[in-house]
């Protein structure tokens, strides 16, 4: 009997590892949020990107990437040449976290049933778990929905603006 309980013990326990990358939102996701708080205290001004990565002790590359796809979703505009940099493209209060959450992370699949092609399990059909990790994922996105750049500025905006702009 002591065996089988240290058996179901070890069977409950998960690796770190594991379990961080099972619900961490990806780096790009991450850094687009930084991005646009940094840009959101800096309303006023053009940015350049180095001096973002800079605060963020991020690579200037990954951050170059990000940039990107927060331009092509009309979050940000970028100027080219001297005096070029990167601005917020629409007010604090019109930017919905929700949304950029989405645009940048795509489709939230924390387990294999709900990966369309990639599903291998056989018991997809059967198990209820499916519909429960599509209501959980859809409640985790529904947390950013009403939340925008403007209330995440609003709440300690000079303490983050001292850690980050100096």
């Amino acid at each position: 009997m002591i065996h089988a309980a240290a058996a179901v013990r070890r069977f409950f326990v998960f690796s770190p590892k594991w379990y961080d990358e099972l619900v961490e939102l990806t780096l790009y996701t991450d850094y687009s949020l930084r991005v646009l708080l940094y840009l959101g205290l800096r309303e006023d001004r053009v940015c350049q990107l180095a001096d973002i990565a800079e605060a963020y002790g991020v690579s200037r590359h990954h951050l170059l990437k990000v940039v990107q796809g927060l331009a092509r979703h009309g979050f940000v505009r970028t100027f080219r040449g001297k005096g070029g940099g990167i601005t917020l493209a629409r007010a604090p209060r019109d930017i919905n976290i929700g949304r950029v959450i989405r645009l940048a992370e795509g489709p939230i699949q924390p387990v294999e049933c709900l990966r369309g092609d990639a599903n291998h399990c056989v018991i997809t059909g059967a198990c209820r778990l499916t519909r429960l990790f599509q209501e959980a994922a859809q409640n985790f996105l529904s947390t950013f929905d009403h939340v925008t750049l403007a209330d995440l500025l609003a709440h300690r905006k000079s303490q983050i603006s001292d850690l980050l702009i100096h």
